[in-house]
């Protein structure tokens, strides 16, 4: 039942991250065919175009890493966990997702932390003279949403290697 929610809820932050990682590409690419065509064919540029953009990217970036993360898809040196078999793969991957668990977690409070200061929450963007903090705000909300997301792929790895047991324990009390 808590195995299945959680994934559950994994799988709905998953649609959601992908949802806003499409929107706010193709947000990009608008504002830049916008911002091309204002300057080069009317003379008049959007002034606040490149600085809303980059903002974008950045978000694109770190959601999309957020995905990486669900997907166990981000680089990494497997050699030992491809060397193990079965349960002690599993239990090996959950011991290394527990301290990418702890990692993402530092990373997020150290992010939420850096935004809560005075002086970041008082920032303003150069062109636009909009607050930065709400930019800032999306390292650490994506960082959670990595926590979040290997959190979830801890309790898959703990749930297949009990699995594993179990199945290994019948298999062998059949065959007495």
């Amino acid at each position: 039942m808590f195995f299945d929610l959680i994934q559950k809820i994994d799988r709905g932050l998953v649609t959601g991250e992908r949802g806003l990682v499409m929107l706010l590409t193709a947000a990009i690419a608008v504002i830049m065919m916008l911002q091309v065509v204002l300057r080069y064919f009317f003379s008049a540029p959007l002034f606040w175009a490149e600085e809303i953009s980059v903002q974008l990217l950045v978000f694109v970036t770190l959601f999309g890493m957020s995905l990486l993360v669900q997907q166990s898809q981000l680089v990494s040196i497997d050699f030992l966990p491809r060397a193990l078999s079965g349960r002690t793969r599993h239990l090996w991957l959950a011991l290394l997702g527990v301290v990418m668990l702890a990692l993402w977690l530092f990373l997020a409070w150290l992010g939420w932390d850096w935004v809560r200061r005075p002086d970041v929450r008082m920032e303003l963007g150069g062109t636009t003279q909009l607050p930065r903090w709400y930019n800032f705000s999306a390292l650490p909300l994506a960082m959670a949403l990595m926590a979040w997301h290997q959190f979830a792929a801890v309790l898959r790895e703990l749930r297949a290697a009990w699995q594993g047991a179990a199945w290994h324990g019948a298999a062998q009390g059949a065959a007495r």
